[in-house]
């Protein structure tokens, strides 16, 4: 063979092995996500950082745009249009607070004011900016302000029940008090996460840049930045990577991961009020302030654990927790045929289902259960004052001790 064809031949067996190795080399590879790692938007104190749930939407849609239509997603929000319920418009923007003062709504700047005015020179004693809104409105809202890093709650709140402006719960009815402080404690159950800055005699003092507004998706399922990263590196790997799943919590993990803000006042350990994640057991952060065997004492505002506790349907369940009867990812409030079939589940025709109102089973099903069972009861601890001349309105709230109310006669609208 000539040398310039053993030059051809070589080169050319060069080139195949070449290419067969990078068509190897190519085909055994494992594959590679194209998602970029995302930037965490806060950190907790466990080392663990917090993704966003925008960032769970990108695998989890149908549950993430239903969620956002929750109560508990919309818990907390930055204050704008959009979700400040009550009315900037004239005739609806004002509250009658005393014959000398009365507060009005307002915009300006490009933000929205809580202002108390002289009413006979129309003077303003006191302008507070409205940067925070606190609650979801189905029942009303409360409203944050800022001062430089302290945060304070306002004087005047939103009641859904008459669509209107009001005295804040806890406030004096008829005179100025100063902004109230907003501890952890409180700013625990309305947002997923907050950072306190130590801070001199003062426990109100957070970073503004961090807060995860809303209870979303990482506060019932834990601080996932570990876990969207690993996924996104991983897109055909099915079993949850760097996450606690739900099904693994025993009951108990799962009644704390409610109890943290639904069992009322609890008396606060060591550790930071933030500090507790789902997993966790609950008692070891903090301890309940009341007795469950004396379900009488318990309000119905924020306690719907301690009252579920003291219940015969608990009681006679091996395995009930909240989401028993709540589907956390969705807004089912005011659905009575859902809660009807919750209810239906156990107490049925098979069960010996005995209803008072002597209905039959077809009946009872298409009524409402909890009307009688779970009656919107007042609460003994929040109450609001609606206008000058009027007593302060009890706040009522649904009941979850679930039992038979001899004086329910009559469904509820």
């Amino acid at each position: 063979m000539k040398p310039k064809k053993n030059i051809v031949y070589a080169l050319t067996m060069l080139l195949t092995a070449v290419v067969v190795f990078w068509l190897v080399t190519f085909f055994n590879a494992p594959i590679e996500s194209d998602y970029q790692p995302i930037i965490p938007i806060a950190e907790h104190s466990n080392g663990q950082s917090f993704a966003g749930s925008t960032a769970c939407a990108q695998c989890h849609s149908d549950i993430y745009s239903s969620h956002i239509k929750t109560a508990h997603f919309n818990s907390s929000a930055v204050a704008n249009e959009l979700n400040i319920k009550g009315s900037f418009k004239e005739n609806g923007n004002v509250l009658h607070f005393n014959e000398n003062t009365g507060f009005m709504m307002t915009v300006k700047e490009g933000g929205f004011y809580q202002e108390a005015l002289h009413v006979t020179d129309s003077t303003y004693q006191l302008s507070n900016k409205i940067d925070m809104a606190i609650g979801s409105g189905t029942r009303g809202q409360t409203y944050l302000s800022w001062k430089n890093n302290d945060l304070f709650q306002l004087q005047v709140s939103y009641f859904a029940p008459t669509d209107s402006w009001v005295n804040s719960p806890g406030y004096p009815k008829v005179q100025l008090a100063d902004n109230r402080p907003i501890g952890s404690r409180c700013l625990e159950c309305h947002v997923t996460y907050a950072e306190r800055i130590p801070a001199f005699n003062k426990k109100n003092v957070y970073n503004k840049s961090n807060m995860v507004f809303g209870i979303d998706c990482e506060r019932c399922h834990g601080p996932g930045a570990e876990h969207v990263n690993m996924q996104l590196e991983n897109p055909k790997e099915t079993k949850p990577l760097g996450l606690t799943s739900y099904k693994d919590l025993t009951q108990q993990q799962r009644l704390d991961a409610c109890a943290l803000c639904h069992s009322g006042v609890r008396k606060q350990m060591v550790k930071n009020p933030f500090s507790f994640v789902v997993g966790d057991t609950l008692i070891n952060y903090s301890l309940p302030d009341y007795d469950i065997a004396d379900s009488k004492e318990l309000d119905v505002h924020g306690n719907q654990y301690g009252l579920l506790l003291a219940s015969t349907c608990f009681k006679g369940s091996e395995n009930m927790d909240c989401a028993t009867c709540h589907d956390p990812h969705k807004k089912e409030r005011g659905n009575h045929a859902l809660f009807n079939s919750k209810c239906m589940n156990c107490h049925n025709a098979k069960n010996n289902v005995d209803c008072a109102m002597n209905f039959n089973a077809s009946e009872i099903s298409a009524s409402n259960c909890i009307a009688c069972h779970m009656p919107l009861t007042p609460s003994k601890s929040m109450s609001v004052g609606i206008g000058v001349d009027t007593a302060n309105t009890l706040v009522e709230v649904r009941t979850h001790l679930i039992a038979v109310y001899a004086d329910r006669l009559l469904f509820e609208n």
